[in-house]
């Protein structure tokens, strides 16, 4: 879900006033022929707005359906994402069904987690795989030739929407899409990350989709055999790195998951880090955590550092995600990590911490046993270990 924006309060279009009403048509519906009367109208304005980068319209209703309205605010941002990420296309009066995927690989490593272009042998190789173990038997695929970082995926749904379409076409043609690199962000570089391929699968409406709609099939066969028979091609794309595949999905589904998986593999990765950089044993390490906040709160921040000292050497941020707030119970979910990591001292503080960055380089402030934000700090000579990552 779109997380909300606190922008202006300027006047609504007529565009986004109509969004409104319709999404909360949709959420006081009381019957699915009711259901289906509001879903229509609405998919054929969203639809309209994607097509001509009408981005400020949808995001200022969701904004304000969020505050106003919560349940009509998800219903908009059901459909938003829908929208984008499917479409259908008739090739020669047979409707064919399209779908975005992602297919999400958690890494870490010491050095960059890499991002770029793909090798064709590889693309063919990984296509293959895909259509044998996680999508149905009449699905077309198509691959983006890129391995993405966060940085790089679409900014907006209506970028969204276009490369649906790109790889929509693809996919019936049955060639890769060709992304240029030269206009690509930069990718930030972080200890731990998200790479994803991204492609489009392409079948004749009321095919099923993935391999686990079929009768026989199940997302945790699809799973293991992606991983046992993708990773082969995975693995010279992330040198020396530690990594993790996930389940491919629709775009924004996959996303998803991989953001609130990539919190727990952070931070297990953040202590495998200090102890192949400093030879620190997970007992060795304590563990403090902050929430902070903004105007609500926004995330915990967790330092952590050698046992006996208020030292930090490195730190994480755990975001709150979706519609999670103080009342989620993130906290049990870090304190099992870290135990399951090893670390044995966890230190939790009652604080209510802003969410303050370092002047100079912009780094987060991370909580250490004085419940003060520091910034983390490596020792000077660090001794790296013999540990090997992969």
């Amino acid at each position: 879900m779109k997380r909300p924006r606190f922008g202006s309060r300027d006047r609504l279009s007529r565009d986004a006033a109509e969004l409104q009403r319709l999404a909360t048509g949709l959420s006081d519906s009381g019957g699915k022929l009711e259901d289906s009367y509001w879903e229509a109208q609405l998919a054929e304005t969203v639809d309209s707005l994607l097509k001509n980068g009408g981005e400020d319209d949808i995001n200022t209703a969701l904004d304000r359906l969020f505050e106003a309205n919560p349940r009509a605010h998800d219903e908009l941002a059901d459909m938003v994402e829908s929208r984008a990420e499917t479409l259908r296309i008739d090739v020669q009066g047979q409707p064919f069904d399209i779908l975005l995927f992602a297919a999400p690989v958690l890494a870490w490593s010491r050095f960059s987690i890499p991002a770029g272009s793909l090798p064709k042998s590889t693309l063919q190789t990984l296509g293959v795989h895909l259509g044998a173990h996680v999508f149905g038997a009449d699905a077309r695929l198509a691959l983006a030739d890129y391995l993405f970082s966060p940085d790089q995926l679409p900014r907006s749904f209506c970028d969204t929407w276009q490369l649906t379409r790109e790889l929509g076409e693809a996919a019936l043609a049955g060639k890769p899409l060709n992304i240029d690199a030269s206009s690509m962000a930069e990718t930030n570089r972080f200890l731990s990350d998200v790479r994803y391929l991204i492609g489009a699968v392409a079948l004749p409406a009321g095919s099923a989709l993935f391999r686990w709609n079929e009768k026989d099939g199940n997302k945790d066969a699809a799973l293991k055999e992606w991983i046992k028979q993708g990773s082969p091609s995975l693995e010279p794309l992330l040198t020396g790195c530690a990594w993790q595949p996930l389940l491919p999905d629709a775009y924004h589904a996959a996303c998803r998951n991989a953001d609130r998986l990539s919190r727990p593999y952070s931070l297990k990765a953040s202590v495998a880090f200090l102890q192949t950089m400093l030879s620190l044993t997970p007992a060795d390490i304590r563990a403090v955590v902050g929430p902070c906040y903004d105007r609500r709160m926004e995330e915990y921040r967790i330092g952590l550092g050698p046992k006996g000292s208020e030292q930090v050497f490195h730190g994480l941020v755990w975001p709150l995600l979706g519609n999670e707030d103080e009342a989620t119970d993130a906290i049990a979910e870090i304190e099992s990590t870290l135990r399951e990591a090893g670390v044995q001292e966890v230190l939790f503080l009652d604080h209510h911490f802003p969410m303050e960055f370092c002047d100079d380089c912009g780094a987060p402030l991370f909580p250490n046993a004085d419940a003060e934000l520091v910034h983390a700090e490596m020792p000077e000579q660090p001794q790296a270990g013999s540990q090997v990552l992969h």
